[in-house]
């Protein structure tokens, strides 16, 4: 039995009319009546009585009456909670680290202000790991700096972002209005970890620069590297966007380095198979 025989039934018995009922439904009087013969048909029993042309309900008529009328309610609910879900729902978002602390909360804040009843799960980590969260379906958007290796996974471009050379106030490259690259080979470097956006787009500059370098220390935040920095423990290469307010109090010397630039995209990423709801196309759109 489907939900129309049910919705049909529920219509009979408001009305106790046949033609009554097929005129509410805009059906034949023969479709309505084929429907309940079906459900008499299939239950085994008489749902109502015919007496001198008109319906009466019967014991069983009456007890399917109450679960029909609760099927539909049933019905009507899943149908709202389904679509309340498409249209707001959750969205579960990986940001890598950089974007994470620097972007997204922008981003999310002014998202809610349009769809405040859409909830936003995030979780931060290097663009490697944001990517295995994509393949195992743990989060539905990425956001990274870095990039991506797996065919099954999509990636557009959403804003460019510089990396800049990062020394304390008492560094000696604080004093030089321009660092020739050569010099950044003396230095030792507190870097990002493997599979941070960050950490490959520094070593694929200074590959293709032909210059080496030596690491020191190896993080997996920001904050760190910026403190270690400031303490004259090395240098470092980091997203501009995330040593502004450093450099404008003068701990931090933010130094230009000679014919080299550190830039890249920030991407959106999302599995190629994922199914995207009217949340989650909203939120790629602002972006």
């Amino acid at each position: 039995m489907t939900l129309r025989h049910y919705k049909i039934f529920v219509a009979v018995c408001d009305t106790m009319n046949m033609t009554s009922a097929a005129e509410t439904l805009f059906m034949s009087q023969s479709a309505v009546s084929q429907a309940i013969a079906e459900l008499e048909n299939h239950y085994g029993v008489r749902l109502f009585e015919r007496l001198s042309r008109k319906l009466f309900l019967t014991q069983a008529g009456q007890k399917l009456l109450g679960y029909a009328r609760h099927m539909i309610h049933m019905n009507a609910e899943v149908e709202n909670d389904m679509k309340t879900l498409h249209q707001n729902g959750t969205i579960r978002i990986g940001a890598s680290v950089t974007v994470g602390a620097h972007v997204l909360p922008g981003l999310v804040s002014d998202f809610k202000k349009t769809k405040p009843l859409t909830d936003i799960e995030v979780i931060e980590d290097n663009t490697a790991r944001i990517e295995n969260l994509i393949l195992q379906d743990k989060i539905d958007i990425g956001l990274v700096e870095g990039e991506t290796t797996s065919p099954d996974v999509r990636n557009r471009a959403f804003m460019d972002d510089e990396l800049v050379l990062i020394c304390s106030a008492n560094h000696r490259f604080a004093a030089y209005p321009v660092i020739e690259p050569k010099e950044l080979e003396k230095e030792d470097f507190i870097i990002r970890e493997k599979g941070s956006g960050t950490r490959k787009t520094f070593e694929e500059k200074m590959t293709e620069n032909n210059l080496t370098w030596k690491v020191s220390w190896t993080c997996n935040n920001a904050d760190t590297i910026k403190m270690a920095v400031a303490a004259g423990l090395g240098v470092s290469v980091i997203s501009k966007r995330a040593v502004v307010s450093e450099i404008a109090s003068g701990l931090l010397c933010s130094k230009y380095v000679k014919d080299m630039e550190f830039k890249r995209q920030f991407k959106i990423i999302y599995h190629k198979n994922k199914y995207l709801t009217d949340s989650m196309k909203q939120f790629m759109t602002l972006l």
